[in-house]
Order: structure tokens, then sequence, then C-alpha cells
């Protein structure tokens, strides 16, 4: 199938978009970053968060760390290792401040959300332990804005390490939604000596999970997700390592859901490529 029915809801704000009556909620520019690891026995794992009920967006879905840009991500002093800004602008069509900022975005938004630090003391280096209450009180400045990213990690000594990162696709809600984001993912592996864990107060379980699996439970409807979480992973399902996955090249191609009436109710029509994902 390539359509999903939408709550009753949607109906009205479908036919009054389509009409002219109201006007689509501006997309905010956001990063999302699969942190993924290879497990002795299972394979390749992602670390999926279960966003709480509670939640205005998405609530109760399985997703990945991420969240919207801050302005001051955009900080041009910050030490930087890797893949320059235009380079990413050329992946995911950003001009280079948007593209700084969606890097810088995708790397504090996991620290944010699982303590994982992709930077380092120098350019070849990476943290190795997150761990104490001087990192709890430096995610918690993040958190609450008192501090931008780069002045955390000029604090700290630390470059952002870019080369860690690899882009992956461009997600924008679709225009029906009360709430939009511009997003761009991210894949990168994680840092040896680290260790991912659950420390933001948006989600309710965090776990290391096979992307075949994850897949397979979110087309099902057995785990609630979004269509580009979905998506994801049984793209990744087709990789057996980090290593794998991170050489694969990728043509970012933006996908953006449209809303349907179809005999009266609202629908969400997926291209094909990304519906055949679903059961």
């Amino acid at each position: 199938m390539n359509t999903l029915r939408l709550p009753e809801s949607f109906r009205v704000r479908v036919e009054d978009i389509r009409a002219g009556r109201a006007e689509p909620v501006p997309a905010r520019p956001a990063a999302t970053v699969v942190v993924l690891r290879d497990h002795e026995r299972h394979g390749l794992q992602a670390f999926l968060l279960r966003r709480v009920r509670s939640m205005e967006f998405a609530p109760g879905a399985y997703v990945f760390p991420g969240g919207g840009v801050d302005p001051r991500d955009g900080d041009a002093d910050l030490a930087w290792s890797g893949p320059a800004p235009a380079e990413w602008g050329r992946a995911f069509n950003a001009d280079e401040t948007l593209a700084r900022e969606l890097v810088c975005a995708a790397v504090r938004e996991t620290f944010e959300e699982t303590l994982v630090l992709l930077a380092g003391p120098t350019a070849e280096t990476v943290v190795d332990d997150t761990r104490g209450d001087a990192w709890e009180a430096d995610r918690q400045a993040l958190l609450d804005r008192t501090q931008s990213f780069g002045a955390f990690l000029d604090r700290r000594g630390l470059v952002l390490r870019a080369d860690l990162l690899r882009p992956w696709a461009h997600w924008i809600t679709p225009k029906v939604e009360p709430k939009r984001y511009d997003t761009r993912f991210f894949v990168a592996g994680m840092p040896e000596g680290q260790r991912a864990r659950d420390v933001s107060t948006e989600a309710d379980q965090a776990f290391w999970v096979r992307p075949a699996e994850a897949a397979e439970r979110g087309s099902t409807g057995e785990w609630i997700m979004l269509p580009p979480t979905i998506a994801t992973l049984a793209e990744l399902a087709e990789f057996e390592t980090v290593a794998d996955a991170l050489a694969a090249p990728r043509e970012i191609v933006p996908y953006e859901p449209t809303a349907e009436i179809i005999d009266g109710e609202a629908y969400l029509v997926l291209p094909d490529s990304i519906a055949r994902h679903y059961r």
C-alpha cells in the first residue's frame, strides 16, 4: 500500500489547506542521528528511544535521537574536523550556514538525549567517557540554552568530529501536521568507550535493536513509528556492519508525504519506494 489512514481530525485540516482556508505551519530545520554499533551476537544494531505519551509531537513513537536546530549551532568559531559545511550543504541541498547548523545540531542533540558525544580532544580522537556530574551539568546547560554548543566545546577544548557522521536522508513533515520539521538524517558509529543511555525526559525507554526487527515491528503497527523511522531502519537492515552502512553511497532525495481525501477520509500518501516497507 502507498497510503496510511489519518485520524478523522485531520480531514477538515486537509480540506482547509487544499481550499486555501488554512496555511501550513513552517517546517523547522532539524537533525536526527541513527547511532549504530556492531554487537558480537546480534550483529548491526541501532539505538532507539520511545517518546513519552505526553509529548505533543509523535507521542509514544519509537525514534532516533534528534531535534530542532538552535540558531547558535551555526557558530563558525568552534573547532571542526571532517567535511566542511559546504560539503554537507551539497549533500543535503542546504546553504553553508544551515549545513553547519545541522551538523552541530546532530552532535548536540545526540549528546543531550543519550550522552553520546561525537567530539574529541583532537581531530583524530573521541571522548572516551561522558559519565559523571560535570558532564551532566554540561548537558543540562545545553538543554536550558544557558550554554551554546560552541561554548561547551571550547570550554572543554574539544573538536567536533563531523567526519564520524554520514548523510543518510531528508524528510519533511507533511503540510497537514500542526507541528512540522525539515529533518536531515545522519548515521554514526558508536564511539569506543562511550555508553548510550536514556537521559532524556522526553523518552521512557531506550535500547539497542537490530534494524530489521525494529522495521518489522514498526511496519506491522506493533511499535508506533513515523514513516521516516521505518524507512531508515529498513534501509539499514540491508547492511551487516557499521562500516558497511557508513561506506554506502547515498543520494539524498527530500521526501515530503502529502495528505489527500480519498472516499471522504484523510490519508497520507507515501512514495512507492517508502510505502513498500509497510505491511
